[in-house]
């Protein structure tokens, strides 16, 4: 276990850790199930007890490997999901938060994300989320894949200053953000969630990460992480399906990286110069 599980600050004042446990492509397969579960459930033992899901996920499956995985430890657990912009209309998040929460066996989501932004008019969203909010059913809510043009309009909404996080695509091969998006999040409080922080694995195989992992008697993967969670109000939500993978993921908390290895990680992976457009997988 991590010396301590650090954490970053929401809007409304709650502290959740910044480093997560993410859920897609889990339960696409029932016999990996028994791999998924255990994982989950080991990721909470070691103090990483935000989940994040979605509907969209194998349809609604991973929320429910979440809710095999949460069973009996739900007051422990900082549970995020999405719904999809299909749904995203005031009766629409409605079905959608109750079918979410049948599937994840629980009477509340922590925090409730747009998944991206759609065609319904995103004030109609956010009544439904207020809406959740009152009912009890959702504690707080945010947004996925918006960006900073996206976030001006979100806020300039009635109630939309209430946005908890906005869950982007970041990482060092992937660092758009820093250019405006960051900043402007960093300047109002608002944390990033990092999803695919180690690029789909991809990272974990970078010749210029493992020099600086050697330093660290670390690996790859556990330093793209390191690097992302050392960002200012940035929470990392990797996928692990395998305990190893999440041991792994937890003990890069502990990673202290120096100047010099920020140093060599821009020059490897430069941040931008220009705005570029927000990249979606």
């Amino acid at each position: 276990m991590p010396s301590r599980i650090r954490t970053t600050t929401l809007p409304s004042g709650e502290a959740v850790p910044v480093l997560g446990q993410g859920t897609w492509k889990m339960g696409e397969d029932r016999r990996r199930r028994a791999d998924e579960v255990p994982a989950l459930r080991l990721g909470l033992d070691l103090g990483i007890t935000l989940i994040d899901t979605a509907e969209m996920y194998a349809s609604g499956g991973a929320e429910e490997v979440v809710a095999e995985a949460i069973a009996g430890r739900r007051d422990e657990t900082f549970l995020v999901s999405k719904v999809l912009p299909s749904n995203a209309s005031r009766a629409g998040v409605m079905r959608a938060c109750e079918s979410s929460l049948k599937r994840l066996a629980t009477d509340r989501i922590d925090l409730y994300l747009l998944h991206w932004p759609g065609t319904v008019p995103l004030s109609e969203t956010v009544e439904a989320f207020e809406a959740l909010k009152v009912a009890g059913k959702i504690r707080h809510w945010g947004v996925s894949n918006f960006d900073t043009d996206e976030m001006e309009d979100l806020v300039g909404l009635p109630s939309g200053g209430n946005v908890q996080t906005n869950q982007v695509l970041y990482n060092l091969s992937r660092r758009g953000p820093d250019f405006d998006l960051a900043p402007w999040c960093r300047k109002r409080g608002i944390p990033l969630m990092a999803y695919s922080p180690v690029e789909q694995g991809a990272l974990a195989r970078n010749a210029r990460l493992e020099a600086v992992a050697v330093r660290h008697n670390a690996t790859a993967a556990q330093i793209a992480l390191a690097w992302a969670m050392a960002q200012d109000g940035v929470i990392a939500i990797p996928k692990a399906s395998r305990q190893e993978h999440v041991r792994q993921n937890t003990a890069a908390l502990d990673i202290r990286l120096t100047s010099e290895d920020f140093v060599e990680l821009d020059r490897a992976f430069p941040p931008p110069t220009r705005k570029r457009g927000l990249e979606m997988i």
